[in-house]
């Protein structure tokens, strides 16, 4: 089941806590995916950003936005209590509670109010495209925007490597290798690899500093699939230049097969042309950054310590 708006959490979540009690936030996380039949998947997923799970977060900004609406408080940390507010809005709303019926409060709305103040947010405002939904958490819409964008980098990275000539592509390929923590240096690993004459690059480069352990390499910047064949005539290479493991780059993409045949061989990876555009951005390769923005939250540690 797919994970729920947070506005779905809200009047679930004040159910859970209606009989006044102060009630521990990692106690909800498990009664409220009881009581929306999620999945361990369901409840693991994460935010595009990787760094928390969907479930958490969505019910955590229900809390935030029932807590600034006055129905429920936060006595402690980790720890959230109805109020007699809140109560009353058990009763007022049967069925749904969201953030139209949290409007009805005077406080609620004069918050919502001053959020959406230009003298309180100094960003401009969004395209009409770029609008995201309200039933979806900003941080949430931040990650999604994230990853459009950066996929629309990628695409238009690949785009230029599939333009090189085979010289820039054996410069591109060293540099990547080399930003990630293999070859030694661009000058050792540019000396180890060399222009196969198919379009590509082959070569042994160190997988450590001191060079203990080697990975055989091939670099083709090919347009037309990988297949099987080439995956086991790869596989040979490794035996052939003493190599425990390799690594097969394309700008295209592999075959089913071919990742089959490398699964069962076990120690070759596949890198097609979107994961090298995708390491291109990770490791700064070919890339600039253009904006930075930080995103501060609250430092409870800090309140509690003065």
């Amino acid at each position: 089941m797919t994970v729920p708006d947070f506005q779905a959490f809200m009047r679930p979540m004040l159910e859970q806590i209606s009989s006044g009690e102060p009630q521990k936030i990692a106690e909800l996380y498990r009664r409220l995916a009881e009581f929306f039949a999620l999945t361990p998947q369901d409840t693991e997923e994460l935010l595009p950003s990787g760094k928390q799970a969907k479930y958490h977060n969505r019910i955590l900004w229900a809390k935030f936005h029932l807590d600034r609406a006055g129905v429920l408080t936060t006595p402690s940390r980790g720890v959230v209590q109805i109020t007699p507010l809140g109560r009353e809005f058990l009763s007022r709303y049967p069925e749904h509670i969201g953030m139209r019926e949290l409007q009805t409060i005077p406080a609620y709305a004069e918050f919502t109010r001053r959020s959406r103040s230009p003298a309180q947010s100094p960003a401009p405002a969004a395209p009409p495209q770029a609008e995201c939904s309200a039933s979806v958490p900003p941080a949430e819409q931040i990650d999604a925007l994230y990853a459009e964008l950066t996929a629309n980098l990628a695409e238009e990275l690949l785009a230029q490597v599939k333009e090189l000539s085979p010289a820039q592509f054996e410069r591109l390929v060293v540099e990547v290798l080399v930003a990630m923590g293999y070859g030694g240096s661009v000058r050792d690993a540019g000396q180890a690899l060399g222009r196969s004459g198919d379009n590509g690059i082959d070569g042994l480069i160190k997988q450590d500093p001191l060079g203990l352990d080697r990975i055989y390499l091939q670099a083709k910047r090919w347009k037309n699939t990988v297949h099987s064949p080439e995956i086991r005539t790869f596989s040979g290479s490794l035996t052939y230049h003493k190599a425990t493991k390799g690594v097969f780059i394309t700008t295209s993409g592999f075959s089913d097969g071919a990742k089959a045949t490398a699964g069962q061989i076990g120690n070759i990876i596949l890198l097609d042309g979107e994961t090298l555009a995708h390491l291109m951005i990770e490791y700064g390769v070919g890339v600039l950054t253009r904006e930075t923005y930080q995103i501060r939250r609250l430092d409870a540690d800090y309140f509690e310590e003065l």
